[in-house]
């Protein structure tokens, strides 16, 4: 069969580094192991009831049997600006500051398409999403790295940032709660990243993918919340994690209303919105009751003291996240991140992430995903303890 090349901007995006831990654990999958997943980002509860039952009923209105207009409907951009000003007091005009997107995710990789030129700088956490890589390449910008030490919180030290870097960068992501680190940034550091974008004209991008996920009391801060955020950048909102709507593809970007014009554009020439069912469902998620996202966020904070507890007590000395639905665990003397991962799943068929997939800061940590029940994690916790390596 004739072989067609791909172009160069395929070639050229970066190797989907889970897609090789994922073939190693379906493996021991089919070879009829009991694994424990750990090293997934997938939510492991389903969407609540009245979600489901808003897109049943959506779903027989021949009206959403139609292509829904080009930048969604009316009254979900409605319901996202309510709830940002629900939830955390925040004024948005659903005509100009408001964007619907298929899940987060499109709009984190769209954003450097639409802001950038081969050669721009894009500041980018490290670790952090890979995905934000993936843009990146398809703008045909550069990367420069903001390492995230636990000694700074993992917080980008912004002063470690040089002054030609700072000058040609057009973007930088964040993202807190944070994934891979669970780590969470207050109303301060924010003020500090907004003084530094408007110092060198950077429109910074916060990924509030976790931003309904808080332990110990502390609600996440949305970038918003901070006075001249709307000046200096946007936030990326999804339904995946807050409702559990992981594969119904739905999420917003709230902000500068340049910037959500831009994103409106390209995916004018992308996309014809979203099913029409899905936007009604996402508009109840939005709209109705908080009490689910809450229930969950709770479920996840006893997911997360039953592993630490559980996981010291195996001797792998370990600290707890303050938010998202991950942990970031340093791995034994002697072991790389990969290389540890690699005895957990065959020696205890527990599967966690090397945290070199996530950026060369991620070396010597592994992430751990509190998307197990408690009992399966006290499972893991047990298998781990029978490896003695800690």
């Amino acid at each position: 069969m004739k072989k067609f090349e791909q172009s160069d901007r395929l070639n050229d995006l970066p190797e989907q580094f889970f897609a090789k831990l994922s073939s190693k654990v379906m493996e021991k999958v089919a070879a009829g192991h009991d694994i424990i997943n750990l090293g997934q980002g997938n939510p492991d509860l389903p969407t609540p009831e009245h979600i489901v039952s808003r897109l049943q009923q959506a779903a027989e209105n021949p009206v959403n049997h139609k292509y829904s207009p080009f930048r969604g409907m009316q009254y979900v951009r409605e319901a996202a600006a309510a709830f940002y000003k629900r939830e955390y007091g925040v004024e948005l005009d659903p005509d100009s500051e408001v964007a619907l997107l298929f899940g987060g995710k499109a709009g984190l990789v769209e954003l450097p398409q639409c802001l950038c030129n081969p050669g721009d700088v894009v500041l980018v956490p490290d670790p952090g999403y890979p995905d934000y890589w993936s843009g990146v390449s398809l703008a045909e910008a550069e990367m420069v790295m903001m390492p995230l030490l636990e000694e700074n919180q993992f917080l980008p030290d912004l002063t470690n940032i040089s002054e030609e870097d700072a000058k040609r960068a057009k973007l930088m992501f964040l993202n807190y709660p944070n994934n891979p680190t669970g780590a969470i940034a207050d109303q301060a550091f924010f003020d500090e990243v907004i003084a530094f974008a408007e110092k060198y004209d950077i429109c910074v991008v916060h990924d509030f993918a976790y931003g309904s996920i808080g332990f110990d009391g502390q609600r996440p801060v949305s970038y918003l919340q901070a006075e001249r955020s709307k000046e200096n950048g946007v936030e990326i909102y999804t339904l995946s994690k807050t409702f559990n709507m992981a594969g119904w593809r739905v999420g917003f970007a709230v902000g500068n209303p340049s910037v959500i014009k831009a994103l409106n554009l390209l995916q004018d020439h992308l996309h014809v919105s979203l099913f029409g069912a899905v936007q009604e469902a996402a508009e109840s998620a939005l709209t109705e009751s908080y009490e689910s996202a809450l229930a969950l966020s709770d479920i996840y904070e006893r997911r997360r003291n039953t592993m630490v507890e559980a996981f010291n007590e195996a001797g792998w000395k370990v600290s707890a996240p303050k938010g998202s639905f991950f942990a970031w665990f340093k791995v034994p003397d002697g072991y790389t991140s990969e290389s540890f991962s690699d005895i957990l799943l065959e020696k205890a068929g527990v599967v966690v992430a090397p945290g070199i997939g996530f950026g060369e800061s991620g070396e010597g940590y592994v992430r751990v995903g509190l998307l197990a029940d408690e009992d399966r994690i006290k499972e893991a916790a047990s298998r781990l303890s029978n490896l003695h390596i800690f």
